[in-house]
């Protein structure tokens, strides 16, 4: 299997994608794309959803066939190596772990076999990643977990989980960005609106974005 690679998606969206793993430089790729794309649009560019490992790339069917699509897209592809690419935002989120605001904690550390302090210290050491937004409004994949942290999610989901949860499932860590389903192990919780449907971009964090934790009572 040759990367990149642009396939369709229905018949109003195309999918760059870029390999098969979650990695940095891979991500960097897609980002690159992203904005190289947003930096020229062409008519009829509806919108881009950037992942893990690849682009979604929205048009309009109306203006452009899916050749005519493809075509502009490859460009953009070609010009994305050259594009200036701006500096990663530095955010920092304020979070409260365990008690009711992180009901997981005790189990992350029993799985772990370290205690509930040392997965606070570890979860708040390293700068995290903003990999993609999804499965819900708002909801924010975050790259780096320390391995010693990574834990399978909840066996069932829980019916309902409390906007700016953050979590841990496998070697990732994510933040609810409003109240929903969901079964990743909570081990805290930030005061922050994650999303603001007044606030442009709704979101507080992007694709690209560089995330530290910091503790709070």
């Amino acid at each position: 299997m040759t990367f990149p690679r642009i396939l369709p998606v229905g018949d109003a969206a195309l999918v760059v994608e870029f390999g098969d793993e979650i990695h940095p430089d891979i991500h960097r790729r897609v980002l690159a794309l992203d904005h190289a794309l947003a930096a020229d649009p062409f008519p009829g560019l509806r919108e881009t959803v950037p992942t893990y490992r690849s682009l979604l790339v929205y048009y309009d069917p109306r203006q452009l066939s899916w050749d005519e699509a493809r075509r502009l897209v490859a460009n953009a592809l070609a010009r994305s190596t050259d594009t200036p690419m701006p500096e990663p935002r530095e955010v920092e989120i304020p979070v409260v772990y365990g008690g009711e605001f992180g009901p997981d904690i005790g189990f992350v550390a029993a799985h772990t076999g370290l205690s509930e302090e040392e997965v606070v210290r570890l979860h708040t050491s390293v700068t995290y990643t903003v990999y993609m937004l999804g499965f819900a409004p708002g909801f924010v994949y975050l790259g780096g977990l320390p391995e010693a942290l990574a834990t399978p999610r909840l066996p069932t989901p829980r019916p309902s989980v409390p906007a700016g949860s953050v979590g841990i499932a496998g070697l990732q860590t994510g933040i609810y960005g409003l109240s929903t389903p969901g079964g990743w192990r909570l081990i805290g919780r930030t005061p922050l609106t994650m999303l603001d449907l007044n606030r442009q971009p709704p979101t507080l964090l992007q694709p690209g974005d560089r995330v530290r934790f910091v503790r709070i009572g």
